[in-house]
Formats: structure tokens, C-alpha cells, sequence
């Protein structure tokens, strides 16, 4: 079987939440008749829509493709590691937080035993935007709870006004919450453990109010001070073809390159798959080189994603004369990945930035 990239079809879930409209990056879904909060493109349950796989799920690919697809690193599919989605926020998110991978084994093994560390990307943003991540210097649980009972939780965390372009990580164990007016693209380690803390009172609709989960999310909470601050890289750091890479965010359980504005020569590494997610403009995928000339290519556009397997070799990504922005994700070597940007001359606190080991 040669290897080919395939496209994923997303699947779009309602949240109370969420919006009724998620153009641009989706212009068929406008005027919905519920909110609609994300767009999983990596679910398990996604459908294969190209490729030798098409039909399949996400999860049945996975597991059924030869070996060099899926990398050296995962020679054995265990479970998808890796989970994309778009959000979609027309009011505030609960506040929440999400355990680590200790914590999880333990206490959620019926769910699958992983934690959840997070990236946020922020694809558009309306003025006045805001996310909260983790708390101010010196709460603590007391005064956490006293916040709590008297409704005023949102005064205890750090606020963010949010901008196009804005990258935030966040551990697990990173207390947080979502505004409205802004669309983001996050990236995680595969897991949908959310511990609810606070849910502004609101009911779904049958008038019942969402589930908490206050205990759990206490046990797992880091009440330390933990500086956070939106990345966004002043320089590229890489160059492919005609486009620029700015690396986001990389830690054990994933990587984001992002590439733009124009075409990019790319090879894809034999130790894992990669994953194209694209945030705008539309473009071609060309990949089987010989002897210079590809013979295979498929049109992109906004909103899809694609998998490449990791025995593609050379491919390219060639946008519009618009250009076009795209996401490069996979699961890295943390520690060869560090490595690679020190011999590229960053320094250590330039690698602090962006780098989570």
C-alpha cells in the first residue's frame, strides 16, 4: 500500500456554549439550530474521507494501516494519541481543569487513564477577547472556596486579552476557562477528562443544571503561581520552500509548527505521522516524488485536516497565491527536539518559551 495523505471529516458537538454559526472556517454551518461549540478533527470516530481508509473511522485506520504509516514510534497503534479541534465560544466556558496522567491512571482508568495538557491557538479574536489561566500569587484552596460560594471565582485568575496568532500551553493541572468572541484551535494529548468547577448556574435543555466535579478538581489543581503569557514568536525560525515555520508549542505529547504564507517543502520524519490543519486560505498537497515531479495531489482548504503517514517522504504544501496558514502537528523526541533548536542557536530562555519537558 503506498502512502498517501488522507483527509479527516469532522464531527461537530453541541455545547451550551457554543455558536450557531461557524463561518468562515465553515461556511455550510451558519443559522444552526443548536450551538455548536467544537469541531473534533481527530476524533476516533471521524470519518476517513480520502485515501485507501475512506469510510473508515479515524480509530479503524489507525489500527489497520501498515505499521510505516503510524512511524517507528508507534509500531504498535495503542490508542490515536493525539486530539485537534476547533472551539467555537459564544459565551464563557465552565471553569475547569483537567488532571494529569498520574492522577488519571489511578482515579479514571474506566475513562482511559489519561490526563490532559493542552494547547490553545488562537485563530481570530474579536476586540476585548479574554481567556483565564491559572490563578493569582497566594490562593489557595481556602480562599478558593470562599471565592467560590460567593460567585466571584473569575477576580482570583489571571486574565488574558486574546489576539490572532496567540499561542497559550497549559499543564495539566492548570485551572482555566474560555471567553467568548474568539475562535481557537487546541491541540492535547488524546483525553476528555474536564473536572467542572463552576458553571455560572447554567442549565441544559431540560432545565437540569451540568454535572461538577469539585472534589476531583481540587485533588488535581495546581494552587501555585504559575506565570502564563500568550507566545507569540517575533521571528521565524525555519524556512521550507517559499514558507516560513514558527514552532508554538512542543512538550512529550505533542508539537505545532505553524507554516505560512506560501508553499512549503516538507519531509515527513519515519518516526511519526503528522497531522495538516488548516486555519486559512486553500492549496494544493502534492506528494510520491520522482525524480523531482510528484504524481499525486489533493486540493485544500480552511477547516480540514489531514493525516500524513510517516512514510510519505518528500511532500509539499502548496497554497494559493493568497497563501495560506496551516498547522503541522505530531507527537516529537522532547528531548531530540530541544536539542535540535539549541544547535540551531537558541538559547535557553528562547527555547523556554515555546519548549515544555
Amino acid at each position: 500500500m503506498k502512502p498517501e495523505p488522507f483527509r479527516i471529516e469532522p464531527i461537530f458537538s453541541p455545547r451550551i456554549w457554543g455558536s450557531r454559526s461557524l463561518a468562515p472556517l465553515f461556511p455550510e454551518k451558519t443559522n444552526l439550530a443548536e450551538p455548536i461549540g467544537e469541531a473534533w478533527l481527530t476524533g476516533v470516530d471521524c470519518r476517513v474521507a480520502t485515501g485507501p481508509f475512506a469510510g473508515k473511522s479515524l480509530g479503524e485506520a489507525w489500527r489497520e494501516m501498515p505499521a510505516e504509516w503510524r512511524g517507528e514510534k508507534f509500531k504498535e497503534p495503542g490508542d490515536f494519541p493525539l486530539l485537534v479541534k476547533f472551539i467555537f465560544p459564544k459565551d464563557k466556558l465552565s471553569i475547569q481543569v483537567h488532571p494529569d496522567d498520574a492522577y488519571a491512571s489511578v482515579h479514571e482508568k474506566a475513562a482511559g487513564g489519561r490526563g490532559k495538557t493542552e494547547m490553545w491557538h488562537v485563530v481570530s479574536a474579536e476586540p476585548g477577547a479574554q481567556v483565564l489561566i491559572g490563578l493569582r500569587p497566594g490562593v489557595d484552596k481556602a480562599r478558593f472556596l470562599a471565592a467560590l460560594e460567593t460567585q466571584t471565582l473569575e477576580e482570583l485568575f489571571q486574565a488574558h486579552q486574546v489576539h490572532e496568532g496567540d499561542t497559550f500551553f497549559l499543564p495539566a493541572g492548570t485551572p482555566h476557562s474560555i471567553g467568548p468572541g474568539m475562535v481557537i484551535c487546541e491541540v492535547q494529548k488524546y483525553s476528555d477528562l474536564t473536572y467542572r468547577v463552576y458553571d455560572y448556574g447554567r442549565v441544559d435543555v431540560h432545565g437540569r443544571p451540568r454535572d461538577l466535579h469539585l472534589e476531583k478538581a481540587l485533588a488535581v489543581m495546581n494552587f501555585g503561581f504559575s506565570p502564563v503569557a500568550p507566545f507569540r514568536p517575533d521571528t521565524y525560525m525555519d524556512e521550507f520552500g517559499t514558507a516560513y515555520v514558527y514552532y508554538l508549542a512542543a512538550c512529550r505529547y505533542f508539537a505545532v509548527e505553524k507554516l505560512f504564507p506560501g508553499s512549503a517543502d516538507l519531509v515527513a520524519h519515519p518516526a511519526r505521522f503528522e497531522v495538516i490543519v488548516v486555519l486559512q486560505g486553500n492549496g494544493h498537497i502534492l506528494w510520491d516524488d520522482r525524480k523531482g515531479k510528484f504524481s499525486g495531489e489533493r486540493k485544500y482548504k480552511a477547516g480540514q485536516a489531514w493525516f500524513f503517514p510517516a512514510s510519505m517522504g518528500k511532500y509539499m504544501i502548496l497554497g494559493s497565491t493568497d497563501g495560506s496558514d496551516v498547522l503541522r502537528i505530531y507527537v516529537p523526541d522532547i528531548v531530540a527536539f530541544d536539542q535540535r533548536m539549541k544547535e540551531r542557536g537558541y538559547e535557553l530562555e528562547s527555547r523556554r518559551r515555546f519548549i515544555f519537558r
